[in-house]
């Protein structure tokens, strides 16, 4: 029986393999326009094709969500990005971007910080840097059990690289499964899609500050591999290291994508406080992060139980703070 089992799995995983061989996303490009479906005001940021369709990768100006879009079912007025920042400059999504591009002139931590939420809490980001660990699970059944009768689904922000995602299926698949079976709810992050780092140099030669650095490769390559393996590209960027300087940062805001800091990296020592973005590495590189985060977990425990201290949705943190 166990056999037949096995069989069945492994024929269902070929068959998905095969389909998205079979169906690849092509001439994945940076395509600005904007367009009205149903009263929500989306604006276009990449288009491209698969199986034989043209498809658009929008976002909600208001609501900050990113969706496909068939073009066959619309019609979009293609326009500038310095066009739709005047068009939209009141939006939520729009107000967000020009605050991180205002906090862009420090080495490291550009971009948006904190969040400002009207009950106790955190946003949760987990970064997914390369690594030949596997993913450190114990952040996730730690976060469903403390959260199992309080906040359903738990609401992750997961900063990936490509490195990552390519070479983690199992672990990918896992975290799939959990979304599926409504446990968690990820915001996939932009972290690039090599992620490179070298110890031995400055910070202001690594990360992406390293000299012939294709950014648009690094973007867009991510963004491509998250939509074939079934997965919505968020707009939020979290900048490899948290290094970058004003001009790489207006490069980032320009591709329509917004970054990420932190002001609680916890294996640094820094101290969660309300509405804190908390940066812990789900990598298998960082147990101390993972431990502190554990930790800050039981520490507030009772506060958990009574719903006072809360897991906060990083769309909608954001969203909120600039509505």
């Amino acid at each position: 029986m166990k056999r037949l089992i096995y069989i069945f799995l492994f024929f269902i995983l070929f068959k998905i393999g095969h389909i998205q061989a079979q169906n690849p996303i092509r001439n994945y490009t940076v395509n600005y326009g904007y367009l009205n479906i149903k009263g929500q005001q989306l604006v276009v940021l990449r288009k491209f094709h698969q199986a034989g369709k043209t498809k658009y990768f929008a976002v909600n100006v208001n609501s900050l969500q990113t969706l496909l879009v068939d073009s066959m079912a619309v019609f979009v007025k293609a326009t500038t990005w310095a066009q739709l920042g005047n068009v939209f400059s009141k939006t939520p999504y729009f107000k967000a971007i020009a605050k991180a591009n205002a906090q862009s002139f420090s080495l490291q931590d550009a971009g948006l910080i904190h969040g400002f939420p009207k009950e106790q809490g955190i946003t949760l980001t987990i970064d997914l840097c390369p690594s030949h660990k596997p993913l450190d699970r114990s952040i996730f059944s730690s976060l469903i059990s403390a959260y199992a009768k309080i906040e359903q689904p738990v609401p992750v922000a997961l900063s990936i690289s490509g490195k990552f995602l390519l070479t983690h299926q199992n672990d990918i698949n896992w975290l799939k499964q959990l979304e599926d079976s409504g446990e968690i709810k990820i915001t996939w992050i932009n972290h690039t899609f090599t992620h490179y780092y070298n110890p031995k140099e400055p910070l202001a030669d690594n990360f992406l500050l390293k000299p012939g650095t294709n950014i648009s490769y690094e973007v867009l390559a991510l963004e491509k591999a998250l939509l074939s393996n079934g997965f919505m590209p968020s707009v939020f960027f979290r900048f490899p290291g948290l290094v970058s300087d004003n001009v790489i940062v207006q490069m980032i805001t320009n591709f329509g994508l917004i970054p990420i800091g932190s002001d609680a990296w916890l294996a640094k020592g820094q101290a969660a406080n309300n509405g804190s973005v908390v940066l812990i590495h789900g990598n298998g590189n960082e147990p101390l992060g993972v431990q502190d985060f554990i930790k800050l977990l039981n520490r507030n425990k009772n506060k958990v139980l009574k719903q006072q201290w809360l897991m906060y949705d990083l769309g909608e943190t954001v969203k909120d703070e600039f509505q």
